[in-house]
């Protein structure tokens, strides 16, 4: 943060700001310090409500807001591990409904637990594990 005001980089202070405040919230529910996945569970959330406020901005014709939700999510990603490779999930998938022994669109829920299980520590998104899910079971 204090590199960001020396900066003089107002966007990025404020999704430093912006983390540091929901980190220290975290904290104070759970009456203590966070571990690094929790920490990394906290950016994650971050970075998916910037998202969903993206593209209701979009909807909205305020490119302006979409675009400084842009930026703060290109900060947060920075304290992420880099995203998980494709194939990588696609196995997981595959696992999952392996164990599970998932048939038809209705076991996505218990696929879903099982592939989060086996990718828990990596950068994924839990809307695409879903629809790849889905896509798996249904064709």
């Amino acid at each position: 943060m204090t590199d960001a005001m020396r900066k003089q980089a107002p966007a990025r202070l404020s999704a430093l700001r912006m983390l540091k405040a929901a980190l220290m919230n975290r904290d104070v529910e759970k009456g203590r310090a966070l571990d690094d996945n929790e920490s990394r569970q906290v950016v994650s959330a971050l970075v998916k409500q910037r998202k969903d406020s993206i593209e209701q901005f979009m909807r909205g014709g305020r490119q302006d807001l979409a675009d400084k939700e842009a930026a703060e999510i290109a900060v947060l990603e920075s304290y992420l591990p880099p995203a998980a490779d494709p194939a990588v999930v696609d196995r997981a998938i595959v696992e999952a409904i392996a164990e599970t022994g998932a048939a038809s669109a209705k076991d996505v829920g218990r696929v879903m637990k099982a592939a989060m299980a086996k990718l828990s520590g990596q950068n994924v998104d839990g809307r695409t594990v879903n629809e790849l899910a889905r896509g798996k079971l249904s064709g």
